[in-house]
């Protein structure tokens, strides 16, 4: 392996996600935009990762905890697409995102 993965949303998932979680990167990575994609380093296995351009404005969202559903909307707004398949794929990267340890679910403090 040569350190570096492609995030494409298009493996089978083992994880599902569903529109009223939280979830947020992990504290175990650095990232950067390079040419208007993300790259992320995963500190743990040391292994880069590479967002697409919308990918990318998902994944600088997800540096505070975003609710899926809201991210959808917000995805859908600026990127001129459905909230169905909007929805569809950004539930895609983020099972991709949560395999790879690269966000994980927040859970909500109780009152």
């Amino acid at each position: 392996m040569d350190g570096k993965r492609r995030i494409t949303g298009d493996t089978v998932s083992y994880q599902t996600v569903s529109d009223n979680m939280l979830v947020c990167a992990v504290r175990d990575q650095v990232s950067c935009t390079v040419q208007g994609e993300a790259v992320i380093l995963h500190l743990d296995d040391g292994v880069y990762y590479g967002l697409n351009p919308v990918g990318t404005f998902i994944w600088n969202r997800l540096k505070a905890p975003q609710r899926v559903g809201d991210l959808a909307a917000i995805v859908a707004a600026e990127f001129d697409v459905s909230l169905e398949q909007c929805a569809a794929d950004i539930h895609d990267l983020l099972v991709d995102l949560l395999k790879n340890g690269l966000i994980e679910v927040v859970t909500e403090p109780t009152a």
